[in-house]
């Protein structure tokens, strides 16, 4: 399949809140439209993941930061710019996702994006992705496509078929968490 072909699958199976292993960034995710409720509640079943346990949400645009946090702290535009590897923030006063991907104390966390599948689907499909790691709960990251769990690939709706054989690096994205005052702190690096 096309990378086109399988873009515009992806986005109609998104619509219909399927849940996707797809390429991110960094590693392969299964995710799914962050506004999408029942979609979320499925994803959180599928990765046996307790609910208190917050996902991160793609975005495709920095611009776009605006549409699901209430304030964005204006250090937000510099970190990004300069941020040398993929960097998620983690943000007070989410707005407009799926009220169970929120956090209990308001906070979501948010990776902007770029590459040839993840950013043209968020595009698209007009709405944030959800991205967790391609694993059960507490079980070691894929490094690859081809070391993915085979229950991760019978539980998903869709595994994209494009990108298997690019290899990433294991190693998540950096992780800050920013006050609306604009101090922030380094969560894993």
């Amino acid at each position: 399949m096309k990378l086109q072909e399988e873009i515009d699958k992806s986005v109609e199976l998104l619509r219909k809140g399927k849940i996707l292993l797809y390429p991110t960034d960094t590693i392969w995710g299964i995710g799914c439209d962050a506004t999408n409720s029942k979609a979320v509640q499925r994803l959180y079943k599928i990765k046996e993941r307790e609910q208190n346990k917050s996902m991160i949400v793609l975005l495709d645009s920095v611009d776009k930061l605006e549409l699901y946090i209430k304030k964005v702290p204006p250090i937000t535009y510099d970190l990004i710019k300069n941020s040398v590897s993929p960097l998620t923030i983690v943000y007070s006063g989410a707005k407009n996702l799926a009220k169970n991907l929120i956090a209990s104390d308001g906070t979501i966390a948010i990776r902007i994006v770029s590459g040839e599948y993840c950013s043209p689907v968020i595009q698209k499909l007009g709405n944030p992705l959800v991205s967790t790691s391609a694993n059960i709960s507490g079980e070691p990251s894929a490094s690859s496509f081809y070391q993915i769990n085979k229950s991760i690939l019978d539980k998903v709706d869709h595994v994209v078929e494009v990108l298997r054989d690019r290899v990433r690096t294991v190693k998540p994205s950096t992780l800050i968490k920013i006050e609306e005052n604009g101090r922030f702190m380094v969560l894993r690096s």
